[in-house]
């Protein structure tokens, strides 16, 4: 089974900017539709961006300043994010089918470990 795996995240100052990766473990990501979600403590899992061919979707907290892309070789996806808030703060994992905006949340989800986001100053 394909495993995800994020990276790239960090502690950056509140304006700053990260650049998140998710590669598969063993071969590519050849999902038609991948994304990412993030969990803060005490608060519950938000659908931050999809992308599905080339269709790019966002929360509404992270639209205009985060962007989701794809190599052409889909073995790496990133996601972009500029302009951080405090309130970006949160565990960010890459996950397949992109619950949360294309699908509910229920069932298994193909999920990586998750990668740490904290801005703060």
């Amino acid at each position: 089974q394909v495993q995800l795996v994020e990276s790239g995240g960090g502690l950056v100052q509140p304006g700053g900017s990260l650049r998140l990766s998710c590669e598969a473990s063993r071969g590519t990501l050849d999902y038609y539709a991948i994304g990412w979600f993030r969990q803060a403590p005490g608060k519950e899992r938000e659908a931050v961006s999809c992308i599905s061919d080339s269709t790019t979707r966002y929360s509404e907290a992270v639209k205009g300043r985060f962007t989701i892309s794809r190599d052409k070789d889909k073995k790496t996806m990133y996601l972009q994010m500029n302009s951080l808030k405090p309130e970006d703060t949160a565990i960010y994992y890459c996950v397949a089918d992109c619950p949360g905006i294309l699908t509910g949340w229920g069932g298994l989800m193909i999920r990586g470990q998750g990668t740490q986001v904290t801005v703060s100053s």
